[in-house]
């Protein structure tokens, strides 16, 4: 059974698997009328660009000259059914996908003319920039690497049961129906839950019924959720005195127009997108629809549309004299900069790409003067001036998700998105460096050759991972929270699950953080065993897991499908 990547989700490297599959090839027939190429265009980039580019490699291989090498019934054909190829036993085929340890899932929901004009928009980019196709020639095949890395998940008996919550409204006629990707107890505790669509919608969950709390789209000039995963709406947070001053935090993904920016880079390295927080003031914290004003924050330019800014959160439920009351953590990934062969852009205090970093939004001491840089900050006395004082953490690829644990300390969850062989969780602490990108899970990591690692006995340069999955078991992980209800089965647990498959997992938790072992959760309907790719009827279930830490309530959400379930029984 092939394992589906987290960030594989455009057809183009099944196509890229099939151009090196056979020999046949043609010259160009694909229409050049605008009409056509501009739907192929916006296509590939809801569909492709996040892995692919037409002259360069990036998550996946360059897509340029694949039409002169294969008939447009060969792309068409894999492009609907990919797996049937490699499981035909095609050896650079199968090579392949084992070398980039991804096999895309079938696009059977694209129509014929669909594909017909991304496949016309890739043959016109490849004669505006001539490119001899990609073919892997014999001597850089690589052998079977059929054995685990890492240690395996190890079933854990315990059985839940999930209810239906809500149907989230589908935000596009094509899969996946919605971008769920966030969702927030209002501060109030009155029982009403916000839910986020990355397409640029966050709305208000209460009693069954869901309404449109704020569309973000027609208020951000030159918003975007494309191309990749990891754009549009990322994440958002309500301030801990919403009740007093009406504050709610965003990030966003804006096409990039030349408008300066709090982090840069070199101009010769191409901007492809910027990451924006902003500060969202309400007028009326008791209205059901956002009405208020907007201020920016802090602008980042990222070089690729993946591993952006994914989450923020305050942490909940902490004391007004904590130190860390009302400062917001902000989780950015390398924006795609390692991949993208752009490593010197990560893994140092210059940069706010792969770090977590600590503000107060309230103050003005940063270097734009919009919020604030907390003088407990770890690394606000470096004597670098160009060093980022808000950073709190640093080394990460993609900090996806993070969540606090109040009741064993204050432990600080991070789930790290990895590359081709582990996904991790970290425990984030004050100025640590989690080491990517030489390190991935425990394992040493070239950026010249992300698909492999190799054991390394440095173990106290970096911090190490508190959990890891190797991916045999799955491909991105989705960070969870403690669980702390009524389910005893569940109790002083870590819940969280792979993105892609949609498997649900656990670690025990103490004070002592003692074991590291990863448990698998099975899930049951009706005294069956079942699981969410069947629930959602769908081989990326796009997971996510949120926990209501009022009423100790945990749901899981599917992207594909656009539910919400609830967690309801646990044994």
């Amino acid at each position: 059974m092939y394992r589906f990547l987290a960030y594989a989700v455009c057809f183009s490297v099944t196509i890229f698997f099939l151009v090196n599959c056979s020999s046949s090839k043609k010259t160009s027939g694909y229409p050049s009328d605008n009409k056509t190429l501009a739907q192929g265009k916006e296509l590939f980039n809801n569909n492709c660009a996040s892995c692919h580019a037409i002259t360069d490699e990036s998550i996946g291989p360059r897509l340029g000259g694949i039409t002169r090498l294969l008939t447009d019934k060969q792309l068409t054909d894999f492009i609907l059914n990919p797996a049937k190829v490699i499981d035909s036993g095609d050896p650079r085929a199968v090579n392949l996908s084992k070398k980039f340890k991804m096999v895309m899932p079938s696009f059977d929901f694209l129509k014929p003319a669909e594909i017909h004009s991304i496949l016309a928009y890739i043959d016109k980019e490849t004669a505006l920039n001539p490119i001899e196709p990609l073919v892997v020639k014999a001597e850089n095949e690589v052998a079977s690497t059929s054995e685990r890395v890492g240690v395996p998940v190890k079933k854990s008996g315990i059985e839940i049961e999930l209810e239906d919550f809500v149907q989230i409204p589908a935000s596009s006629d094509k899969p996946p129906l919605t971008r769920i990707a966030n969702m927030r107890p209002h501060p109030s505790a009155d029982g009403s839950l916000f839910v986020s669509d990355q397409r640029g919608i966050i709305y208000r969950v209460n009693q069954g019924q869901v309404t449109t709390f704020l569309d973000i789209r027609q208020k951000i000039d030159h918003y975007i959720n494309t191309p990749g995963l990891g754009t549009g709406l990322g994440s958002f947070a309500f301030h801990p005195d919403y009740q007093k001053n009406g504050l709610i935090y965003i990030t966003h993904t804006e096409e990039f127009t030349g408008k300066k920016a709090d982090y840069e880079f070199p101009d010769s390295i191409k901007v492809a997108m910027q990451w924006v927080v902003s500060e969202w003031k309400i007028k009326d914290v008791k209205s059901t629809v956002f009405d208020g004003t907007r201020r920016e924050l802090l602008r980042i330019n990222v070089p690729s549309g993946v591993h952006g800014t994914q989450d923020i959160n305050f942490i909940p439920g902490i004391d007004k004299k904590d130190s860390d009351y009302g400062m917001l953590f902000i989780g950015t990934g390398d924006g795609g900069s390692t991949i993208g062969k752009h490593p010197e852009l990560t893994h140092h205090l210059n940069s706010l790409l792969g770090t977590i970093i600590r503000i107060d939004p309230l103050g003005t001491n940063s270097p734009n003067g919009k919020y604030g840089i907390p003088g407990d900050n770890p690394f606000v006395y470096n004597a670098d001036p160009k060093t980022r004082k808000e950073i709190w953490a640093f080394g990460f690829r993609n900090p996806h998700r993070l969540s606090w644990d109040l009741n064993h300390g204050k432990i600080m969850f991070s789930a790290e998105v990895g590359e081709a062989n582990f996904e991790e969780v970290n425990v984030i602490v004050k100025g640590g460096d989690y080491g990517w990108n030489t390190r991935e899970g425990s394992y040493g990591i070239s950026p010249a050759d992300l698909k492999n690692v190799f054991k390394v006995n440095d173990s106290k340069k970096y911090i190490m991972p508190y959990l890891e999955y190797d991916h045999k078991d799955g491909n991105a992980i989705s960070g969870g929270s403690v669980y702390e209800g009524t389910l005893t089965a569940l109790k002083d647990k870590y819940i969280f699950g792979d993105i892609v498959n949609g498997r649900i997992f656990f670690a025990n938790i103490n004070r002592q953080l003692s074991d590291s072992t990863v448990y698998e959760i099975d899930i049951v309907k009706d005294g069956q065993p079942t699981n969410l790719q069947k629930m959602s009827n769908s081989k990326r279930v796009d997971l996510r897991i949120e926990y209501n830490y009022f009423t100790k309530e945990m749901y899981l959400t599917t992207k594909s499908d656009g539910k919400i379930r609830r967690i309801s029984k646990a044994r």
